[in-house]
């Protein structure tokens, strides 16, 4: 196996999962502007604050990247790398 087709089986096999605190959050959807894998949307739903919180929309396509959690000035969600084990 070619190191390319390697480091590309090692890619696809790397999954995430996001985790998101609604009640935390103060809307300013940082992270949903900055996921590189449109994870994340706009919730319709309002959390205690008032604020429109970001839902995973589209969860089997995240990466586990956590950039959302670097951009959150609330700390209210983070991405996990998840290995897949097939």
């Amino acid at each position: 196996m070619a190191l390319e087709e390697e480091v590309a089986t090692k890619k696809s096999k790397a999954k995430g999962k996001v985790y998101i605190v609604a009640e935390w959050c103060k809307g300013c959807n940082f992270c949903i502007e900055f996921c590189p894998t449109k994870v994340l949307a706009v919730s319709q739903e309002f959390n205690n604050k008032g604020y429109h919180p970001p839902f995973s929309k589209h969860p089997e396509k995240c990466s586990g990247c956590d950039l959302c959690g670097m951009v959150c000035p609330d700390l209210c969600i983070w991405g996990v790398k998840e290995e897949d084990d097939k």
